[in-house]
Protein backbone atom coordinates (compact mmCIF):
# COMPACT_ATOMS: atom_id res chain seq x y z
CA UNK A 1 0.00 0.00 0.00
CA UNK A 2 1.28 3.75 -1.16
CA UNK A 3 2.05 6.20 1.70
CA UNK A 4 -0.74 8.31 0.27
CA UNK A 5 -3.58 4.89 0.27
CA UNK A 6 -2.15 4.84 4.38
CA UNK A 7 -2.51 8.43 4.88
CA UNK A 8 -5.71 8.91 3.26
CA UNK A 9 -8.63 10.64 4.96
CA UNK A 10 -11.88 11.59 3.27
CA UNK A 11 -13.34 13.95 5.63
CA UNK A 12 -9.83 15.66 5.64
CA UNK A 13 -11.48 19.26 4.27
CA UNK A 14 -14.78 18.52 6.27
CA UNK A 15 -14.79 22.04 8.21
CA UNK A 16 -12.72 23.66 5.29
CA UNK A 17 -15.91 23.82 3.13
CA UNK A 18 -16.81 27.54 4.55
CA UNK A 19 -13.68 29.01 3.61
CA UNK A 20 -12.91 27.05 0.40
CA UNK A 21 -14.99 28.81 -2.64
CA UNK A 22 -14.91 31.68 -0.90
CA UNK A 23 -10.95 32.58 -0.02
CA UNK A 24 -9.31 30.12 -2.50
CA UNK A 25 -8.23 31.61 -5.93
CA UNK A 26 -11.05 31.11 -8.24
CA UNK A 27 -9.50 30.03 -12.52
CA UNK A 28 -9.79 32.78 -15.13
CA UNK A 29 -12.13 32.24 -17.47
CA UNK A 30 -9.36 32.73 -19.97
CA UNK A 31 -7.18 29.76 -18.48
CA UNK A 32 -10.31 27.80 -18.76
CA UNK A 33 -10.89 29.07 -22.37
CA UNK A 34 -7.43 28.39 -23.45
CA UNK A 35 -7.46 24.32 -22.03
CA UNK A 36 -10.51 24.08 -24.04
CA UNK A 37 -8.86 25.10 -26.72
CA UNK A 38 -5.85 23.43 -26.25
CA UNK A 39 -7.58 19.70 -26.23
CA UNK A 40 -9.90 20.85 -28.56
CA UNK A 41 -13.23 20.36 -26.95
CA UNK A 42 -16.77 20.71 -28.43
CA UNK A 43 -19.89 21.98 -26.51
CA UNK A 44 -20.92 18.69 -24.66
CA UNK A 45 -17.82 17.06 -24.47
CA UNK A 46 -17.74 15.11 -21.03
CA UNK A 47 -15.54 16.13 -18.38
CA UNK A 48 -15.06 14.73 -15.28
CA UNK A 49 -13.40 17.11 -12.09
CA UNK A 50 -12.18 14.84 -9.69
CA UNK A 51 -11.66 16.24 -6.35
CA UNK A 52 -14.07 18.69 -7.47
CA UNK A 53 -14.55 20.72 -4.15
CA UNK A 54 -17.25 23.28 -4.13
CA UNK A 55 -16.73 23.83 -8.23
CA UNK A 56 -14.14 25.91 -8.68
CA UNK A 57 -13.26 24.24 -11.86
CA UNK A 58 -16.39 22.08 -12.61
CA UNK A 59 -18.46 25.06 -12.72
CA UNK A 60 -16.78 27.06 -14.96
CA UNK A 61 -16.36 24.20 -17.43
CA UNK A 62 -19.57 23.84 -17.32
CA UNK A 63 -20.61 27.00 -18.65
CA UNK A 64 -18.19 27.13 -21.13
CA UNK A 65 -20.74 24.06 -22.14
CA UNK A 66 -18.97 20.53 -21.54
CA UNK A 67 -21.17 17.79 -19.75
CA UNK A 68 -19.36 18.02 -16.32
CA UNK A 69 -19.01 15.53 -13.78
CA UNK A 70 -17.92 16.30 -10.07
CA UNK A 71 -16.53 13.40 -7.81
CA UNK A 72 -15.39 14.44 -4.14
CA UNK A 73 -15.34 12.16 -0.68
CA UNK A 74 -16.66 15.21 1.27
CA UNK A 75 -20.43 15.78 1.41
CA UNK A 76 -20.43 19.18 2.33
CA UNK A 77 -18.23 19.70 -0.39
CA UNK A 78 -20.58 18.03 -2.77
CA UNK A 79 -23.56 20.25 -1.26
CA UNK A 80 -21.42 23.34 -1.54
CA UNK A 81 -20.84 22.30 -5.19
CA UNK A 82 -24.53 21.77 -6.15
CA UNK A 83 -25.60 25.05 -4.08
CA UNK A 84 -22.65 26.76 -6.59
CA UNK A 85 -24.23 25.26 -9.87
CA UNK A 86 -27.71 26.49 -8.79
CA UNK A 87 -27.03 29.71 -8.62
CA UNK A 88 -24.55 29.67 -11.53
CA UNK A 89 -27.39 28.22 -13.62
CA UNK A 90 -25.29 25.31 -14.81
CA UNK A 91 -26.19 21.54 -14.09
CA UNK A 92 -23.50 18.87 -12.86
CA UNK A 93 -23.20 15.46 -12.14
CA UNK A 94 -21.92 14.82 -8.66
CA UNK A 95 -21.01 12.03 -6.91
CA UNK A 96 -19.33 10.92 -3.87
CA UNK A 97 -16.16 8.63 -4.29
CA UNK A 98 -12.31 9.80 -4.81
CA UNK A 99 -9.49 8.33 -6.47
CA UNK A 100 -9.33 5.83 -4.04
CA UNK A 101 -13.01 5.28 -4.18
CA UNK A 102 -14.34 5.74 -8.02
CA UNK A 103 -17.49 5.55 -8.57
CA UNK A 104 -18.70 2.91 -11.29
CA UNK A 105 -20.01 3.36 -14.24
CA UNK A 106 -18.75 6.64 -15.24
CA UNK A 107 -16.80 7.82 -18.25
CA UNK A 108 -15.83 8.19 -21.06
CA UNK A 109 -14.35 11.68 -20.39
CA UNK A 110 -12.74 13.55 -22.60
CA UNK A 111 -11.22 15.61 -19.95
CA UNK A 112 -10.23 14.70 -16.49
CA UNK A 113 -9.22 17.82 -14.44
CA UNK A 114 -8.09 18.17 -10.85
CA UNK A 115 -7.57 21.35 -9.02
CA UNK A 116 -5.14 21.49 -6.11
CA UNK A 117 -6.07 17.79 -5.73
CA UNK A 118 -3.27 15.49 -7.32
CA UNK A 119 -0.84 15.63 -4.37
CA UNK A 120 -3.48 13.45 -1.52
CA UNK A 121 -3.26 11.03 -4.22
CA UNK A 122 -1.68 7.57 -4.82
CA UNK A 123 -0.55 9.01 -8.15
CA UNK A 124 0.76 6.13 -10.06
CA UNK A 125 -2.73 4.27 -9.05
CA UNK A 126 -4.67 7.36 -10.67
CA UNK A 127 -3.20 7.29 -13.57
CA UNK A 128 -3.53 3.76 -14.28
CA UNK A 129 -7.19 4.29 -13.51
CA UNK A 130 -8.08 7.39 -15.25
CA UNK A 131 -6.51 5.64 -18.40
CA UNK A 132 -9.74 3.67 -19.91
CA UNK A 133 -11.86 6.22 -18.55
CA UNK A 134 -10.25 9.08 -20.84
CA UNK A 135 -11.19 8.81 -24.42
CA UNK A 136 -9.20 8.97 -27.69
CA UNK A 137 -7.79 12.33 -28.08
CA UNK A 138 -8.81 13.45 -24.34
CA UNK A 139 -6.27 14.20 -21.77
CA UNK A 140 -5.59 15.39 -17.71
CA UNK A 141 -5.14 18.59 -16.65
CA UNK A 142 -3.67 19.51 -13.17
CA UNK A 143 -4.73 23.23 -12.50
CA UNK A 144 -2.78 24.47 -9.74
CA UNK A 145 -1.78 28.59 -8.16
CA UNK A 146 1.80 29.10 -8.02
CA UNK A 147 3.32 32.24 -6.61
CA UNK A 148 6.28 33.82 -7.45
CA UNK A 149 8.46 35.21 -4.42
CA UNK A 150 8.06 38.68 -4.24
CA UNK A 151 6.96 42.10 -2.06
CA UNK A 152 3.56 41.79 -2.60
CA UNK A 153 3.47 37.96 -1.53
CA UNK A 154 5.27 38.59 1.53
CA UNK A 155 2.13 37.69 3.22
CA UNK A 156 2.62 34.31 2.43
CA UNK A 157 5.96 33.74 4.17
CA UNK A 158 4.20 34.84 7.30
CA UNK A 159 1.44 32.33 7.20
CA UNK A 160 3.58 29.37 6.20
CA UNK A 161 6.00 30.23 9.27
CA UNK A 162 3.07 30.55 11.24
CA UNK A 163 1.38 27.37 9.83
CA UNK A 164 4.67 25.32 10.20
CA UNK A 165 4.65 25.68 14.08
CA UNK A 166 1.25 24.71 14.87
CA UNK A 167 2.33 21.30 12.40
CA UNK A 168 2.34 21.85 9.27
CA UNK A 169 5.63 20.99 8.20
CA UNK A 170 4.59 17.25 10.01
CA UNK A 171 1.83 16.71 7.23
CA UNK A 172 2.31 14.10 4.76
CA UNK A 173 2.47 15.84 1.69
CA UNK A 174 5.01 18.54 3.10
CA UNK A 175 7.40 15.80 4.29
CA UNK A 176 6.92 14.26 0.85
CA UNK A 177 8.30 17.04 -0.75
CA UNK A 178 11.58 16.84 0.98
CA UNK A 179 12.82 13.43 0.68
CA UNK A 180 15.39 12.74 -1.77
CA UNK A 181 13.36 10.44 -3.49
CA UNK A 182 10.31 12.69 -4.19
CA UNK A 183 9.15 12.71 -7.49
CA UNK A 184 7.27 15.63 -8.82
CA UNK A 185 4.12 15.48 -10.80
CA UNK A 186 5.66 16.18 -14.29
CA UNK A 187 7.67 12.87 -13.37
CA UNK A 188 4.69 10.63 -12.53
CA UNK A 189 2.97 11.74 -15.79
CA UNK A 190 5.32 11.24 -17.92
CA UNK A 191 5.98 8.22 -17.13
CA UNK A 192 2.36 7.30 -17.29
CA UNK A 193 0.61 6.69 -20.24
CA UNK A 194 -0.15 10.41 -20.76
CA UNK A 195 3.61 10.82 -21.47
CA UNK A 196 3.26 14.51 -23.52
CA UNK A 197 3.06 17.77 -21.30
CA UNK A 198 2.46 21.20 -21.98
CA UNK A 199 1.59 23.89 -19.76
CA UNK A 200 -0.54 26.27 -19.75
CA UNK A 201 -0.55 29.60 -17.35
CA UNK A 202 -2.76 32.95 -16.89
CA UNK A 203 -1.13 35.50 -13.98
CA UNK A 204 -3.46 37.31 -11.85
CA UNK A 205 -3.33 40.04 -8.99
CA UNK A 206 -5.87 40.10 -6.25
CA UNK A 207 -6.43 42.38 -3.11
CA UNK A 208 -6.10 41.00 -0.17
CA UNK A 209 -7.30 41.68 3.38
CA UNK A 210 -6.36 39.99 7.02
CA UNK A 211 -9.70 38.91 7.21
CA UNK A 212 -9.36 37.18 3.26
CA UNK A 213 -5.64 35.44 4.64
CA UNK A 214 -7.42 34.18 8.02
CA UNK A 215 -10.27 32.52 5.56
CA UNK A 216 -7.71 31.05 3.20
CA UNK A 217 -5.84 29.80 5.75
CA UNK A 218 -9.00 27.87 7.91
CA UNK A 219 -9.71 26.49 3.80
CA UNK A 220 -5.72 24.75 3.79
CA UNK A 221 -6.23 21.47 5.32
CA UNK A 222 -2.58 21.67 7.16
CA UNK A 223 -4.81 24.81 9.33
CA UNK A 224 -7.99 23.65 8.84
CA UNK A 225 -10.45 24.14 12.33
CA UNK A 226 -10.48 20.70 12.45
CA UNK A 227 -6.64 20.41 12.53
CA UNK A 228 -6.45 23.67 14.85
CA UNK A 229 -8.46 22.30 17.26
CA UNK A 230 -8.72 24.48 20.70
CA UNK A 231 -5.45 26.04 19.58
CA UNK A 232 -7.71 27.78 16.49
CA UNK A 233 -8.24 31.37 18.45
CA UNK A 234 -4.75 31.31 19.35
CA UNK A 235 -3.89 30.66 15.65
CA UNK A 236 -5.80 33.48 14.25
CA UNK A 237 -4.88 36.29 17.24
CA UNK A 238 -1.27 35.21 15.85
CA UNK A 239 -1.74 35.36 12.22
CA UNK A 240 -3.65 38.70 12.56
CA UNK A 241 -0.50 40.23 15.11
CA UNK A 242 1.64 38.90 12.42
CA UNK A 243 -0.30 40.98 9.53
CA UNK A 244 -0.83 43.63 11.21
CA UNK A 245 3.07 44.19 11.98
CA UNK A 246 3.74 43.03 7.87
CA UNK A 247 1.39 45.92 6.73
CA UNK A 248 -0.50 48.37 9.58
CA UNK A 249 -2.90 49.44 6.83
CA UNK A 250 -4.50 45.97 6.78
CA UNK A 251 -3.99 45.79 2.65
CA UNK A 252 -2.08 43.32 1.01
CA UNK A 253 -2.10 41.60 -2.56
CA UNK A 254 -1.38 38.47 -3.86
CA UNK A 255 0.36 38.18 -7.75
CA UNK A 256 0.22 34.17 -8.69
CA UNK A 257 0.44 32.03 -11.73
CA UNK A 258 -2.25 30.20 -12.22
CA UNK A 259 -1.65 26.97 -14.08
CA UNK A 260 -2.69 24.01 -16.20
CA UNK A 261 -0.43 21.47 -16.50
CA UNK A 262 -1.62 19.39 -19.56
CA UNK A 263 -1.23 15.80 -20.09
CA UNK A 264 -2.10 13.71 -23.38
CA UNK A 265 -0.53 10.54 -24.43
CA UNK A 266 2.14 10.58 -26.76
Amino acid sequence: MSQAAKTYDPRRFETTVPYYSRYRLGYPDLLIRRVIAHLGLQPGDAVMDLGCGPGLLAIPFAKAGMTVTGIDPEPAMLDAAAAAARDAGVTLDLKAGSSFDMPAGIGPFKLVTMGRSFHWMDREATLKILDPLIAPGGGIALMHDHHTKTAENSWRRVLHDLANRYGRSESFHVQAREREDFRAHESVLMHSAFGHLERISVFVTVPRTADDIVGLAFSLSTTAPQKLGDRKDEFERELRAALAALSPDGRFEEIAEMTALIAVRE
